[in-house]
């Protein structure tokens, strides 16, 4: 069953995603079961939320077992807060593209 994953990290700024996404590498190594990705900031940029959609829960646990946890520990990173929910309903648009980070 597929699940979404919501995650927030306090004080987890920009920089710090950004370190983490070069680290985990998860946009090049494509994680298994990923179907969407969102990250976003509070107004104040210190406050990270993440939105993710994946295949099942399992999925996720792999990935943030063999791959995120180890490599948020790698650039000293606690794992942000996670709360798991059942999907109900997926779309996803062409134009989500332009917002891609390269």
């Amino acid at each position: 069953m597929a699940i979404l994953g919501i995650f927030t990290g306090n004080n987890i700024t920009k920089k710090v995603y950004e370190d983490a996404r070069k680290e985990v590498d998860w946009e090049h190594k494509y994680p298994a079961g990923l179907i969407l990705h969102a990250a976003s900031f509070d107004d104040s940029g210190n406050n990270m939320h993440v939105a993710d959609v994946w295949d099942s829960e399992q999925d996720l646990n792999n990935f943030v077992s063999s791959r995120l946890k180890p490599g948020l520990e790698r650039i000293n990173v606690p794992m942000p807060k996670a709360e798991i929910f059942s999907i109900h309903n997926v779309n996803v648009y062409p134009s989500t593209d332009k917002y891609r980070v390269t």
